[in-house]
């Protein structure tokens, strides 16, 4: 039998009723620019009369400002403004419960490299030497370092408004009987495993610094291009510390090099350039240097954890019990939702009868931390996933099985009351087990080589809108040209990501279109309907759904025209392969942009808008909603790595990684989101370490000290796709971006234990920590001998 041709797009073989576009490799929109150096980032920007501005930071960690003396600065040739706290009192934070910073330091200064002043100059080395001339006097103040000093001391305190002193949150929160599984477990009932963890400090290291350019025209609009993942947050804090209208600023976000989560704060240098610029009267421009990256950090929080796992002979966990205390530097940042998030995260893929947590956020004098890829999952999935191989070894069962055992299903609720739709655990743990070669290899490898595994969970996107509203989270515009291009409006901040591209393919694919005829403008606040930002892995959910929302009022529109014209019934009128068919009579087609031209005849000028919100969800309790998510990625590793036993090197030889996203939109993209997570978590465990010494001197501040893996200290990374198909993600994709760098790191440390028997519970696994727990061990077995 002979194919239907009308069920062909007309002059190809591809059928019209399968994905044209979703689901096909195709390059990022933007890939050509950035790969040919036309891409325009922050600091390529030039404008006539530009002036360079610089930040004179604090020396000390903890210190009360007496004075501060610009006079001198102000005198030298060259220098046009310089500003203090003084001239920007209004505090501000990202979230609006907890507004505890200032661009620039009014009374006290929180850890070196805290912004004092900053100044104007023709060029940066004139500013530099005004900040030289700049006269501080400062009065010494006690320095906190240890978080545990901090949780209780609290004279001096770090911020003295804060009614908890040192304490920057307190979370906690209890579901189901765990006290009673707790005592079935001391009573001989259930295997109780109980020990600490300790994860360290990270920072993101994106190839670009932050950077800002202000300009103030005559007829008082302030524009601003900065390195944001967050512009709208940008654009109202600027209207609030500024007191200016918000209608006359906006906000630009260029060319992004890389972020992580690291510029979702508003920064003080957004601040400084802003009002240099209106002080001058000519446009200001401020990049960091690395250094000042590394002191502006929003990096990964530290945190010290205990857990306790009840379990039973079959391996099902009856309860957990979490108690953290977390180090979250000199200022509040995302902490509120950092507190939320250590224990909210925890309660999938497994089933969980009966959960505990108890988080402690505290200030220390330190860079604050903030949101880094996985904000505030990544440290306690470590301690759990490290764990749950802890139960499986006292109750004999494969460290796979144990969390088949206890897989919580799909299209259920957590314990802590969060909506679970598509769930492709078992077929990630399926995936990785097959790839890696588990049941033939694990456990049956030369002494110093082990496979090990672990699972996650991450959101897409969440329910928590930072501010409270009830508008849309998410906006989309569409525009069409006669000519068949339709371009897109986002507010959508694309990071590196692809996020521009996903939302082309989408629009390209509900309007038939090749996504060479989709042009995206993004992330411009004149131009740009709101959207949230880029953080919590809500872009493809959120922006993706208002885009689809968009592009089917328009198509409808169009087909409608088309219709009418045909004198057909819209069902027969197809959008498809550039070109609009008719399913009953495969002779009749026009191209798209004819379809288009018969839409504006029939409707006026066309275009459409979409939106999206997320459904009410989340546990009905406070602070049921942080954590809450229209929809679940879920990850699963296996990492092989070999232990040098007398150099204490650890090697990661290959990581599997299957993470079920939902749909794949673009599978190359989603492969190279899960590599690159894979990558940056097992740096984590590694190699990276974010620290400041006894006098809270950061101790590498770098990238030759601060050490990231290579390509030659790159693992094999096999990403293994899992298509779930999320019921209310756009073509039923959810996020790949965060979520696969949870296991990366709990995994090595199981396959150490697989390769040479000993638990590292302690990050980073450094050569020098690993030679410690195999001589412990060794000490240990001598010990028990007779």
């Amino acid at each position: 039998m002979k194919p239907d041709p009308a069920r062909y797009v007309h002059g190809t073989d591809a059928p019209w009723d399968e994905f044209q576009v979703v689901g096909k490799p195709h390059r990022k929109v933007d890939g050509l620019a950035k790969a040919t150096g036309e891409a325009v980032y922050a600091d390529d920007i030039q404008l006539p009369g530009m002036l360079h501005a610089k930040t004179l930071r604090s020396p000390h960690p903890h210190a009360r400002i007496r004075s501060v003396d610009t006079a001198r600065a102000e005198a030298l040739e060259g220098v046009h403004a310089v500003i203090t706290g003084a001239d920007l009192p209004t505090k501000y934070g990202v979230i609006p419960w907890t507004p505890d910073e200032n661009a620039l330091a009014t009374d006290l200064v929180r850890f070196i490299g805290d912004e004092v002043a900053a100044v104007a100059a023709v060029d940066e080395d004139t500013a530099n030497r005004a900040l030289e001339l700049i006269d501080v006097d400062y009065e010494l103040l006690h320095a906190y370092l240890e978080p545990e000093e901090s949780l209780e001391r609290h004279d001096p305190a770090i911020h003295p408004d804060n009614k908890k002193g040192n304490i920057s949150k307190h979370v906690e929160l209890s579901f189901g009987e765990v006290d009673e599984a707790l005592e079935r477990a001391e009573a001989g009932e259930l295997t109780l495993i109980e020990d600490d963890y300790t994860f360290h400090g990270t920072t993101h290291a994106p190839i670009e610094p932050h950077c800002a350019v202000a300009r103030y025209s005559p007829d008082g609009l302030l524009t601003l291009w900065s390195s944001t993942q967050i512009t709208h947050y940008v654009h109202r804090t600027l209207s609030a510390v500024l007191g200016l209208d918000p209608a006359k600023i906006r906000v630009v976000q260029p060319c992004l090099g890389g972020a992580f989560g690291g510029k979702s704060d508003p920064f003080s240098l957004e601040f400084c350039v802003a009002l240099l610029a209106m002080r001058t009267g000519r446009p200001v421009k401020m990049l960091w240097t690395r250094e000042e990256v590394f002191y502006a950090h929003r990096g990964r929080h530290p945190m010290k954890m205990h857990y306790k796992t009840a379990a039973d002979a079959e391996g099902r966990v009856h309860a957990v019990d979490a108690k953290i205390l977390i180090d979250g530097g000199s200022y509040s940042s995302f902490g509120l939702v950092t507190t939320y998030y250590s224990g909210q995260l925890l309660t999938g893929p497994y089933d969980f009868p009966a959960y505990r947590f108890d988080s402690t956020r505290v200030f220390t004098n330190k860079p604050p931390c903030g949101p880094k890829r996985g904000h505030g999952s990544v440290q306690p999935r470590f301690a759990f996933e490290v764990q749950l191989d802890e139960v499986a070894e006292a109750v004999g069962v494969d460290p796979i099985e144990i969390r088949r055992k206890n897989f919580q299903g799909e299209e259920t609720e957590t314990v802590n009351g969060q909506r679970i739709t598509s769930n492709g655990f078992l077929e990630c743990l399926a995936r990785v087990e097959e790839a890696s070669g588990w049941r033939e290899r694990r456990g049956k490898l030369e002494r110093g080589r082990g496979l090990g595994v672990a699972g996650s969970m991450y959101i897409s996107g969440t329910n928590y809108p930072v501010y409270p509203n009830d508008m849309p989270q998410a906006g989309i515009q569409l525009k069409v040209d006669r000519s068949g291009v339709v371009t897109i409006f986002t507010g959508g901040n694309d990071i590196g990501q692809g996020s521009n591209s996903m939302v082309a393919y989408l629009v390209a694919e509900e309007l038939g279109m090749d996504v060479a005829h989709v042009r995206v403008v993004a992330a411009d606040t004149d131009l740009c309907p709101v959207d949230l930002g880029a953080y919590s892995s809500r872009v493809t959910f959120m922006v993706g759904n208002a885009a689809i929302d968009a592009a089917r009022k328009l198509r409808a529109q169009i087909v409608e025209a088309v219709a009418e014209a045909w004198e057909v019934e819209p069902a027969r009128v197809r959008l498809v392969g550039g070109r609009a068919i008719d399913l009953s009579d495969s002779e009749r087609s026009i191209p798209t942009r004819e379809a288009f031209q018969i839409a504006e005849v029939r409707f006026d000028t066309l275009g459409s808008t979409g939106s999206y919100n997320t459904p009410t969800l989340g546990g009905d309790y406070r602070g049921g909603t942080i954590g809450a998510s229209p929809a679940y990625s879920f990850t699963a590793h296996v990492v092989e790595a070999v232990v040098d036993e007398e150099t204490g090197r650890i090697t990661v030889e290959n990581c599997w990684i299957a993470h079920d996203c939902g749909r794949a939109i673009n599978p190359m993209l989603v492969a190279g989101q899960m590599e690159g997570s894979a990558y940056m978590g097992i740096a984590e465990a590694l190699m990276e370490e974010q620290e400041v010494n006894r006098f809270g001197l950061h101790r590498g501040p770098s990238l030759l000290d601060y050490t990231i893996p290579t390509s030659f200290d790159t693992p094999e990374l096999h990403a293994l796709i899992v298509e779930s198909v999320d019921p209310e993600g756009p073509y039923g994709a959810k996020e790949a971006g965060e979520g696969p760098l949870h296991p990366s790191i709990p995994a090595i440390s199981n396959a150490v234990y697989d390769a040479v028997g000993v638990r590292l519970r302690h990050l980073p696994f450094t050569p020098g920590r690993v030679l410690k727990e195999l001589r412990a061990a060794r000490e240990s077995r001598a010990g028990e001998s007779p």
